[in-house]
């Protein structure tokens, strides 16, 4: 009974409670109210999808990760801008990028990654989650784009997952 009264996902009801409170347009004792319930209520709904096991083995390193996406974004938006507005002309590729993250919530958080920073998307996961398609809008081989993202992306959610 008291395993009902308790939050099964803190972090997804703290997310929940902050967004309501940014979306509700001001904080008062009704948007509060209404904050807390959503935040225990819908994390209850979804029980039955969320997995039994911690994601996240080492959470600490994700603000890391974060900051680092981030920096990313910035600089690979300037990147893209300067390669549009200098009129040359992209060297696109795909590549086939060989995972060896194995945790489902680590590859999707990487695939997520790869297409908010601009000038990548990742197009496809293989069947066996053993390799990712990536389009490069401009890089000159394969082997730069796979040694960049397992440095800068990869490696940090293996420290976060295993």
């Amino acid at each position: 009974m008291l395993d009902r009264l308790t939050f099964p996902q803190p972090y997804l009801s703290l997310l929940l409670f902050i967004v309501w409170q940014f979306l509700s347009n001001g904080v008062s004792g009704a948007s509060i109210v209404m904050g807390l319930i959503l935040a225990w209520l819908i994390p209850q709904i979804t029980r039955g999808f969320w997995p039994e096991r911690r994601a996240f083995v080492n959470a600490w390193k994700l603000p890391g990760y974060i900051g680092i996406v981030l920096l990313d974004i910035v600089v690979a938006s300037v990147s893209v801008a300067k390669l549009i507005l200098g009129g040359r002309e992209p060297k696109s590729i795909f590549v086939s990028y060989p995972l060896e993250l194995e945790h489902p919530l680590a590859i999707a958080i990487l695939a997520s990654t790869i297409s908010l920073t601009p000038g990548t998307v990742s197009a496809d996961v293989s069947d066996d989650n053993k390799l990712l398609l990536i389009h490069a809008l401009d890089a000159d081989n394969a082997d730069e784009v796979i040694s960049s993202i397992r440095e800068r992306y990869e490696r940090r959610l293996k420290e976060m997952f295993q």
